[in-house]
């Protein structure tokens, strides 16, 4: 049975008519007679009398009209929540993401987000790139940010991946270091006798890795992996450090922000990951396209020896 048949059953019962049910409808009044002929078929019972003017339901087609304007009524429903999940006008939107994104590009895209779709609940999943992509396999985020070395690029076909932006490393001294008012990149020789401030003493758990696979080797003496407490190691003049791009706006005004070589010092790539072989929901397409625009114009206003944004 089709619901167009339950359609014009509930016109026909409302107006009392098949004639005014066809003009309303549009439909020939032969057109309406054998649906409505075919729909008594179907449940082996008269619904209507027909009277000199107009029809009456039977007790049977009072019986079926409940029903049939239950069913009806809950497809529209249906309609409406379907095109409200479609226009992202309501669901919900749990995003991943590593630390230097939440400085300030997620925050940002969040809030424009949710000021253009307020009734889609919005969330955050913080962590480490492997908790983040467990998270989007658990099916516990929608999408997550990770990031990687351009000389290792991510590879794993259980997810598709959004290219937000190639993200340059910069190097962070002191107000007062010699380097401080260099204008031109920094070569990683003219470092090559400087104290580093890290994440972990194997420099290629850290942003160092790319460089010290190409054969630089730095002297790290402080091991500290919470971004406001390496700021203060090298404020103190303790060290250097490398800062993600994304992370420029958190450094604060005791230190300065250095472009270095791309051949030397590789842009991580930052990308946006959802599952693979799966429809990417519309809150996501458009908080992707949001987080985008974001990622892209904050690192517009970085120190970068190079484009970092591709065309």
């Amino acid at each position: 049975m089709q619901t167009e048949m339950l359609e014009v059953f509930r016109e026909v019962a409302t107006q009392r008519s098949i004639t005014g049910a066809a003009a309303t409808l549009r439909y020939t009044q032969s057109a309406v007679s054998r649906q409505m002929a075919a729909l008594e078929a179907e449940f082996g019972a008269r619904l209507f009398d027909r009277l000199p003017r107009g029809v009456a339901l039977t007790e049977e087609g009072r019986c079926l009209l409940e029903h049939a304007s239950a069913v009806l009524d809950r497809l529209a429903a249906a309609r409406r929540e379907v095109h409200a999940v479609r226009d992202a006008v309501t669901g919900r939107l749990r995003v991943g993401a590593f630390a230097t994104a939440d400085a300030a590009v997620v925050p940002r895209a969040m809030a424009r987000f949710r000021a253009a779709h307020p009734a889609v609940e919005v969330s955050l999943v913080e962590g480490l790139t492997v908790r983040l992509l467990a998270a989007l396999l658990a099916g516990d985020a929608d999408l997550v940010l990770v990031q990687t070395g351009a000389d290792r690029p991510f590879t794993d076909e259980r997810f598709r991946l959004h290219h937000l932006a190639d993200e340059p490393v910069l190097l962070a001294v002191p107000r007062t270091h010699p380097l401080a008012a260099r204008p031109a990149p920094v070569p990683l020789a003219e470092l090559a006798g400087e104290a580093w401030v890290a994440g972990s003493a194997r420099p290629e758990e850290t942003l160092l890795g790319p460089s010290a696979r190409l054969g630089f080797a730095p002297r790290i003496d402080f091991v500290v992996r919470e971004w406001t407490a390496k700021f203060g190691f090298v404020t103190a003049g303790l060290g250097v450090t490398l800062v993600p791009a994304l992370a420029a706006g958190i450094v604060p005004a005791s230190l300065a922000l250095l472009p270095l070589d791309p051949g030397e010092v590789p842009p991580r790539q930052v990308v946006a990951a959802t599952l693979a072989g799966r429809t990417v929901p519309s809150v996501v397409e458009r908080f992707l396209a949001i987080l985008r625009d974001e990622t892209r114009a904050t690192l517009c206003h970085v120190p970068a020896a190079a484009p970092s944004i591709p065309a």
